[in-house]
């Protein structure tokens, strides 16, 4: 499951109020496709096919572009969808949350997690939603609740996929719909799965903007043959294990002597528009906010070895670049973030520039970026003092 919110795991395990989807009516989904036609307690009624009624749980922009997608079925006729409804999270202090605001703005009836409602659904559709359901909710849905994962499952299970897929370089990637399970994300059987080529040098913003649509509609496609799909869904294999957890901070470092120029490339893909990439420079906390093409790096200059030290700093007047060595080869940045916004041009001149107009040679520390290391807690060890 795929989320940039923070879990809510112990509101996942809260009860309902009775108001809610009543315990009586909670049957398993695996046996869905066998029970078609069948009633069900409370005036229910288990469907052999559409329109079905729909709950769908989300967040974020990605959620919000498969809610567009289902909303814009609903609007067109009922053939698929029948009621759509939407689980979201409460306000936050940052504002409504992207699956709100569409919701609001389209009359889509929308309840803040862990409240569901009083009606009842046929399934559940959940997308980047963020939090563990628990068993008891699962199971009042007859079909289940479907989750919309962008990785070809069990490759990047968790909350982070396509940057991961991104940082790592994959050339292939996809979509899997599988069924939810309790307690652990990404582990339930595959419904339907389709992969696709990572398209060359795309961010994280246009794989997941490709990924949506594509698995948008591979749900249209489940939903109207969905007792079938159900009825032939697979387990997902035990071997290809690889898991996606959230990026953060500490993932922007840029490591000068360890990642190449291909890696440092990919993770400015796959976060940068998020987090920019940082570094160290003189013991202060740089951003690189616009980093170059690594084929259009100008390569064709002669360094001395001390230059090649990663992390050496080099000014390309030029294309007004500024070069800094890694582990094979020479990064390119237009544009960093010191104290204000800088391109290259303006760094050199204000920081590096007046060593070389002194004719003096450069201090080394000046003239590098530096690798952060992070600091590392030390353990106390209490000592044992045994009275005699």
């Amino acid at each position: 499951m795929w989320s940039s919110v923070p879990g809510l795991a112990r509101a996942a395990s809260r009860r309902f109020p009775r108001g809610g989807l009543a315990a009586s009516r909670s049957f398993s989904a695996g046996n869905a496709a066998a029970l078609s036609g069948d009633e069900l307690g409370g005036g229910g009624r288990l469907r052999a096919g559409p329109p079905w009624r729909i709950l769908f749980f989300g967040t974020d922009s990605f959620a919000q572009r498969a809610l567009e997608r289902l909303s814009r079925c609903f609007e067109t006729g009922k053939e698929l969808i029948e009621q759509l409804e939407v689980v979201t999270l409460p306000v936050t202090k940052s504002g409504d949350l992207p699956v709100r605001k569409y919701a609001r703005m389209n009359q889509i009836p929308v309840h803040d997690w862990p409240c569901l409602g009083p009606d009842q659904f046929d399934v559940g559709i959940i997308v980047s939603f963020g939090s563990l359901l628990s068993n008891s909710v699962i199971q009042q849905f007859p079909f289940g609740i479907l989750n919309l994962h962008p990785s070809l499952l069990p490759r990047w299970r968790g909350a982070a996929p396509i940057f991961h897929t991104l940082i790592h370089g994959d050339q292939v990637t996809g979509v899997t719909i599988m069924q939810i399970r309790p307690t652990r994300f990404d582990v339930g059987p595959i419904i339907k799965q389709q992969e696709c080529a990572v398209p060359p040098r795309c961010t994280a913003d246009e794989l997941g903007a490709m990924l949506t649509e594509m698995g948008a509609e591979m749900l249209l496609s489940t939903l109207k043959n969905l007792p079938e799909c159900i009825k032939n869904k697979r387990e997902q294999p035990k071997h290809g294990i690889t898991f996606a957890p959230k990026i953060s901070v500490a993932t922007s470092w840029v490591n000068w002597e360890k990642q190449t120029l291909e890696e440092i490339d990919q993770l400015n893909r796959a976060i940068g528009s998020r987090i920019p990439l940082r570094t160290l420079w003189m013991g202060k906390t740089v951003k690189l906010l616009e980093l170059v093409d690594p084929q259009k790096v100008p390569v064709s200059l002669a360094f001395t070895q001390e230059q090649l030290i990663s992390g050496t700093l080099h000014f390309h007047k030029e294309s007004s670049i500024l070069l800094v060595r890694c582990k094979n080869g020479w990064a390119g940045i237009k544009q960093l973030g010191l104290k204000k916004v800088l391109s290259a041009a303006d760094f050199y001149n204000g920081y590096l520039h007046p060593y070389f107009q002194g004719g003096s040679r450069i201090k080394q520390n000046v003239a590098r970026f530096e690798t952060y290391q992070p600091e590392t807690k030390r353990k106390t060890v209490k000592k044992n003092l045994n009275v005699i």
